[in-house]
């Protein structure tokens, strides 16, 4: 690959990074504010305000559709709610290093099928480390579900990281083949 072509990867992949870190900070803006802050009687705040007050929701949900519901969810542990333990560093720090590892293969990447998902895993990671310093615990709003069962809430970020190593796994099962020398 010539070197200005690795340049501009490089660059589209930090610059999709950011652009995920802020489609998502804006979902959770749109829906906390402008949907579940009305319901309970309070009155919306701007982007800027938002980011700078550290106040969570309380339990808030809206049927969209008969298996979807916007419902608030503060989220301190990891996917599923596992390891709930209220301590938020441990977490950040490991999703810290989870985006430096992978920003790293990011930059060493030749191909665009990595370049993207790494892009999408890194930004939806550091999207909720955003929330852990914000409000000590990821806003979770995305419930999926049939009748009384629901899946575990999740939100834009989540969504990210999940479509972007799907994309990496499925690349190099089936379609990162290195060519090797027959000996």
């Amino acid at each position: 690959m010539s070197n200005k072509k690795h340049i501009l990867k490089r660059i589209i992949g930090f610059g999709l990074i950011i652009d995920f870190i802020i489609l998502d900070q804006i979902s959770k803006w749109v829906v906390l504010e402008y949907i579940f802050h009305p319901k309970i009687g309070g009155e919306s705040l701007g982007f800027f305000e938002w980011i700078t007050s550290p106040f969570r929701l309380p339990l808030v949900s809206t049927e969209i559709l008969p298996f979807f519901n916007l419902t608030m969810v503060w989220n301190q542990g990891i996917s599923f709610g596992l390891f709930q333990n209220g301590n938020p560093w441990p977490l950040i720090i490991m999703a810290l290093t989870i985006s430096v590892v992978f920003a790293i293969w990011l930059v060493k990447s030749e191909k665009w099928i990595e370049a993207i998902p790494l892009s999408m895993v890194i930004g939806g990671a550091l999207g909720n480390v955003i929330d852990r310093l914000h409000f000590r615990a990821v806003a979770d709003f995305l419930d999926f579900h049939i009748k009384d069962w629901h899946y575990p809430a999740f939100n834009l970020a989540d969504s990210f990281i999940t479509v972007g190593i799907v994309i990496l796994v499925v690349n190099s099962l089936f379609f990162d083949r290195k060519k090797t020398k027959v000996q």
